[in-house]
């Protein structure tokens, strides 16, 4: 059998955490900031951990991760 290629877009922005959930940054962060308030801003720092039923899709682009 060939080896499986990881998709590249999903490469590029998941991580798998040690416990195989999948990290990811924040949704709704890259334009139109002035509309969002600054609690919304704040809170949407860092990474987030998706939904098992997501992170089953984003698995299957991950075959060796």
């Amino acid at each position: 059998m060939p080896k499986l290629k990881t998709k590249s877009g999903v490469k590029k922005r998941f991580k798998l955490t040690a416990t195989g959930k999948v990290k990811s940054a924040q949704s709704g962060k890259r334009h139109g900031m002035i509309k969002r308030t600054p609690k919304q801003i704040r809170n949407k720092r860092g990474t987030d951990t998706l939904e098992p039923a997501d992170a089953k899709i984003i698995k299957k682009f991950m075959p060796y991760g």
